[in-house]
């Protein structure tokens, strides 16, 4: 199939958020209680999802576990590592009210998908139905669409800034978005730069402006991409002072464009956050990326997107689906017979080949699950490139 994006001249555009979004600070929290418990019990069986409103962070959900975490300290360290540590950032660690409300999980679910051994590959089932998308493509070096790519740099930046006091005025809330102008289908230049920062009382738009281009957007977007034409659009409502939960409610999964691949390629609709490696909204999501990582890497295809479905309580995947967009240097059913006999899309196998049963999920909660270079990812590797090369006849 030939993709428009392959050939024609458009503008595409993503969003990231920083950590002090209400959103990503119910994913940091609800991935924190994720961790906090299979670093106790790498078999805990975790499905919580996190509500931030004004003065107010309620957990809830489901969990089975030989573990035992000191939830709401948990909740208070997190809120307070992003930042939020004084009433008048809208928000504060030591005084908001903290409810729990966590009971154990379902057995129908639980039966359904351990019915032997939680290591057994053969026997332990999805944990819910549903299909995960994965895409790669050759725009940057972390092999993801650039819009993406460099929204999560401008927001990750925005927070470092304000983190190491280089622009002292800055709060913890704020979004980036990035226009990249495609000719003949790959990056030309960046159109646009969104940047929303929260900040106190009375910062004049032009010290924001300045500040913000030259200390946050510049340093990582890489000049040739920008030119004179590039406009910057800085706090563009003119004032952001109220931030955070006091602003906007916060639910954990509401990201989830921002926590794949912008919106460039397809999305199941199942969040990552706040679920134990059985969840195969999460498991499988990572594997897809994995494998679409490694076709582009081994040079079968410029761009590749996947699709694997899943059925509750069943190991083997209900279907699995290809898409090059007309890239592909090898036939795609070549390249979809050489994905099935490299890569084994069970949860059980995901989760022993990507070591999945451990505390990694805090790190990715905020500024992208995939294309992360500042951290170790088991599934961003491209360590399946020669095998996927020889089963196609590229050794």
């Amino acid at each position: 199939m030939t993709s428009r994006r392959t050939k024609s001249d458009f503008l595409f555009t993503s969003e990231s958020v920083t950590e002090g979004h209400p959103d990503k600070m119910a994913d940091k929290i609800s991935d924190a209680i994720v961790d906090a418990l299979l670093e106790q019990d790498p078999y805990a069986r975790v499905a919580c999802e996190t509500l931030l409103t004004r003065g107010l962070v309620l957990v809830a959900g489901e969990v089975t576990t030989t573990g035992w975490a000191d939830i709401r300290r948990l909740i208070r360290e997190t809120v307070r590592d992003i930042g939020y540590v004084r009433a008048k950032f809208g928000f504060d660690a030591e005084t908001c009210g903290v409810l729990v409300a966590i009971d154990e999980q379902s057995p129908d679910i639980r039966d359904a998908v351990l019915r032997g051994s939680p290591d057994e590959v053969a026997t332990l089932g999805a944990g819910d139905q549903g299909m995960m998308f994965g895409y790669a493509c050759r725009e940057t070096p972390t092999l993801m669409p650039m819009p993406i790519h460099l929204a999560h740099l401008v927001a990750r930046r925005l927070a470092q800034v304000r983190k190491k006091l280089e622009i002292p005025y800055l709060r913890p809330d704020g979004k980036t978005q990035v226009t990249v102008e495609y000719r003949g289908g790959q990056p030309h230049r960046v159109h646009t730069v969104v940047v929303s920062a929260q900040h106190r009382e009375g910062v004049p738009l032009e010290t924001m402006e300045r500040d913000i281009i030259e200390k946050v957007i510049r340093p990582v977007i890489p000049a040739e991409m920008l030119d004179r034409d590039t406009r910057y659009l800085i706090t563009p409502s003119a004032r952001f002072v109220i931030g955070g939960p006091q602003a906007d409610t916060g639910l954990t999964g509401r990201k989830i464009m921002v926590d794949t691949y912008g919106g460039y390629a397809r999305n199941g609709g199942g969040a990552l956050s706040g679920k134990d490696p059985t969840k195969v909204d999460r498991t499988g999501a990572y594997g897809a990326r994995y494998v679409t990582k490694n076709v582009v890497a081994a040079g079968l295809a410029e761009r590749c997107e996947i699709q694997i479905a899943y059925a509750i309580g069943v190991a083997e995947p209900v279907s699995l689906a290809i898409d090059t967009e007309g890239t592909a240097v090898v036939p795609e059913e070549s390249i979809l017979r050489a994905v099935k006999e490299t890569f084994d899309l069970r949860p059980g196998a995901l989760i022993r080949d990507l070591d999945l049963r451990r505390p990694l999920y805090s790190q990715v909660a905020v500024y992208g699950h995939f294309g992360r270079e500042d951290v170790d990812l088991p599934w961003e590797r491209t360590d399946r490139v020669e095998e996927l090369r020889s089963r196609v006849g590229l050794g």
